[in-house]
């Protein structure tokens, strides 16, 4: 992919996630790792402006800013995507969002239960709630800090979503697009969850099937 081609396709993502409601004003972002650098959408920046140019090219190891067209910061959560991709060089994308179900149980610290097949088909378990962070970190490198307890619970090949309490949903993928889906199927699992008056924990035999059936090396799902 060339330079150009990852500047609209990052933008193209953020973008969607305000064409699929998860977003609002200049809330959330998408990234992608490409080789060594990122792009991520610019802070502030409300989505309808937002344009291929706003996107900022950012160093994965050293955190400088690389390309940035009109002097544009990169999004305050640069940070954040910057440790998960330290971390976990299988994540080619990261989404966040401030979608209202699944940031309602981040508000809650509370993890998303895996009441059905719905959430089964995406996630092996239930979706875990990060701890608070003390004053301490909340006082120090704040973002860095949110990309550490973040990183240190993640697990991209069977969960590829955390909330982070009292903040909001992470997602992640092999590239923007697929983080940006597994923010969607996010939200609609956290709202399945939350109206069901007395949700029914989904037996674990049943979760393995149908994660497995779609992501397992033997998975039977789609076109072989």
């Amino acid at each position: 992919m060339s330079e150009n081609e990852l500047l609209r396709t990052v933008c193209a993502q953020n973008k969607r996630l305000a064409e699929l409601g998860l977003v609002i004003l200049t809330e959330g972002n998408v990234s992608q790792r490409q080789d060594s650098v990122m792009a991520i959408k610019p802070s502030g920046i409300p989505y309808n402006r937002l344009t291929s140019d706003s996107i900022v090219i950012v160093g994965i190891a050293s955190g400088h800013i690389l390309i940035s067209e009109f002097s544009r910061a990169p999004s305050v959560d640069t940070p954040i995507h910057l440790e998960i991709y330290r971390r976990f060089p299988e994540v080619g994308g990261i989404a966040h969002t401030h979608s209202p179900y699944a940031t309602a149980f981040a508000q809650a610290g509370q993890p998303i239960p895996c009441c059905g097949t719905t959430h089964a088909d995406a996630f092996f378990g239930e979706v875990p709630v990060t701890r608070i962070l003390t004053e301490q970190e909340v006082e120090g490198d704040y973002e860095r800090n949110i990309g550490v307890l973040i990183a240190s619970m993640l697990k991209p090949d069977a969960i590829p979503a955390i909330l982070m309490n009292g903040h909001g949903p992470f997602t992640v993928g092999k590239t923007a697009q697929e983080a940006v889906d597994n923010a969607l199927i996010l939200e609609k699992v956290a709202m399945l969850a939350l109206v069901g008056l007395q949700p029914l924990y989904l037996p674990s035999y049943l979760q393995k099937k149908h994660f497995l059936r779609k992501h397992g090396q033997a998975a039977s799902y789609g076109q072989l």
